[in-house]
């Protein structure tokens, strides 16, 4: 019998196994409503599927996608008519800067992975949005490398723009400022640009528990196993524990006491 004093120390090993303890219809069934979702807003399609020719940076999600093949073209324009938003409000973003903004709205209008992180919200052109979708540290401190001597003259991009031109023009008074100095890190970069959209975690490409804005057009789309992972502990709260960060919920505690015995046994 492993006591209670112990059983904290090893739910970090229990975490990994947890896919085995649970039955194939319950896996397979646990937190469904969060995965191959799209959600409810201005361009996305009402189911993901199938897109095969998706524009450029938007092609990873081609065998699965929450946007069409025009919307993936115009997410890489300078000045997009999805949302009439101008990346070069002060002036051009340097290309290996913009080419993460453009990363950034193919993640969003494209992925059906999202699911764990949509928010329902009240706004005239999405019914839904996403909120704190935990970025690979990676992905984020790599947007910060190559946007960080760029110009911007605000730190959040979602609100607060004069819109007088049909475009997204600085409001009055704010003066254009490098990247460094109006977010400051690449924390403040990626949880403050989009109102908190992302959140910047230390979690590792590969580890399974962070969200890739970049991965190979030609390989496995490494953030369904990421959805199915946060869909679970979703679900498992929704049953009644509470998720704590990077732990288990408490109600999943009886079905992780089965190999209590066998994680003790190893060497």
């Amino acid at each position: 019998m492993v006591g209670g004093q112990a059983l904290p120390l090893l739910l970090p090993l229990l975490l990994p196994v947890l896919p085995v303890l649970l039955p194939a219809g319950r896996a397979a069934a646990a937190g469904s409503a969060l995965l191959n979702m799209c959600m409810d807003a201005k361009h996305h399609k009402q189911e993901p599927g199938p897109e095969g020719l998706l524009y450029g940076q938007c092609a990873p999600w081609r065998e699965r996608a929450c946007c069409t093949a025009n919307t993936s073209a115009a997410a890489h324009e300078d000045r997009s008519h999805l949302y009439g938003f101008n990346w070069a409000h002060c002036g051009a973003l340097p290309p290996r800067c913009q080419r993460h903004f453009v990363q950034d709205a193919c993640l969003y209008e494209c992925s059906p992975n999202l699911g764990p992180w949509v928010q329902q919200v009240d706004s005239s052109w999405r019914k839904e949005r996403i909120r704190d979708v935990p970025l690979c540290r990676e992905d984020c401190e790599q947007w910060w490398s190559d946007c960080r001597a760029a110009l911007t003259c605000k730190s959040n991009w979602h609100s607060g723009w004069n819109w007088t031109t049909g475009t997204n023009v600085c409001p009055r008074g704010a003066r254009c400022r490098r990247f460094a100095e109006v977010f400051g890190s690449a924390a403040g970069l990626c949880e403050r640009v989009w109102s908190g959209s992302y959140r910047y975690t230390t979690l590792r490409r590969g580890s399974g528990r962070c969200i890739q804005m970049w991965f190979d057009a030609d390989g496995p789309n490494p953030n369904v196993a990421v959805a199915e992972y946060y869909a679970l502990l979703a679900d498992a709260a929704d049953a009644g524990g509470a998720a704590p960060p990077g732990g288990p919920p408490a109600a999943l505690l009886p079905l992780l006491l089965p190999v209590l015995p066998v994680l003790l046994a190893r060497p």
